[in-house]
């Protein structure tokens, strides 16, 4: 399937800012860039890093006073097929590549470890791909996705008492619960094709038979069309935007269509 993402954010600044951009659609063996343009107004040069877990790549630049335009357009081929999670198998935990490591344990985020309990007592007899895909369920069927119900100090705890919450925080929770297994999972910022309203979304891939697999509890996007942007331990390391200063958003929008190939 063939998708055009266009990312465009508006932002003014009292004051020049360092800004760390992560927008861009990563050349993955499932998804493949076919044409990309990124177009920043106001700004000084642009830096490009690689991206965390080598996913994608991030953007340094510093803004001067006014208003700043970060304009990304992209062509992206996405051949990902439906994967039956309940049919994958755990990695034992010597045989996970290093790179993997980092994901089994709790981050700032996901307190993984403060669900081991609960995870072990409401769901003793699951393993593997058959626990991450009851896991998923639970947190879509006992959260209530609610507009502005939390905000960038809201942990997986936080979460899980509240039961309501936006992406990051059923990807959050979604993460911590798979962890708390020792089954590594890693949140993942992505463009999701029928979204509605359009926007930035934060989804979990999970780590079973020596391969990634995106889940997404929300429900509100097919995975097999999501586009990865960038991948980390959670929303911290996922960001589209982190200013180093002062910004205010004037504007943002994402556009996300399938198109014929």
């Amino acid at each position: 399937m063939r998708v055009e993402i266009e990312a465009i954010l508006d932002y003014d600044f009292p004051e020049p800012a360092d800004v760390l951009l992560a927008v861009e659609a990563a050349a993955m063996p499932d998804q493949r860039i076919v044409a990309q343009s990124h177009i920043i107004n106001n700004a000084g040069p642009l830096t490009n890093k690689r991206g965390g877990s080598g996913i994608g790549r991030r953007t340094w630049t510093r803004t001067g006073v006014g208003r700043m335009v970060s304009t990304y357009r992209s062509t992206v081929d996405v051949d990902r097929p439906t994967v039956d999670l309940s049919m994958l198998q755990t990695s034992p935990l010597p045989s996970l590549p290093e790179e993997v490591l980092p994901f089994i344990w709790p981050s700032r985020y996901c307190e993984a470890d403060r669900f081991t309990s609960f995870v072990g007592g409401h769901f003793p007899d699951l393993e593997g791909g058959a626990l991450v895909q009851a896991l998923v369920d639970w947190v879509h069927d006992n959260l209530a996705y609610v507009s502005g119900s939390s905000d960038g100090s809201t942990t997986a705890a936080d979460t899980f008492v509240a039961q309501q919450g936006v992406c990051r925080d059923y990807a959050h929770l979604t993460a911590a619960l798979i962890r708390s297994r020792d089954i590594p999972a890693r949140l993942v910022s992505v463009y999701a094709l029928g979204l509605d309203p359009p926007d930035f979304h934060a989804v979990v891939e999970v780590w079973l038979d020596g391969a990634w697999h995106l889940v997404d509890a929300t429900g509100l996007a097919p995975v097999e069309t999501m586009v990865r942007i960038a991948a980390g331990r959670d929303a911290t390391d996922i960001a589209f935007m982190t200013i180093f200063g002062g910004g205010m958003m004037n504007a943002q929008s994402i556009t996300v269509r399938q198109v014929e190939d």
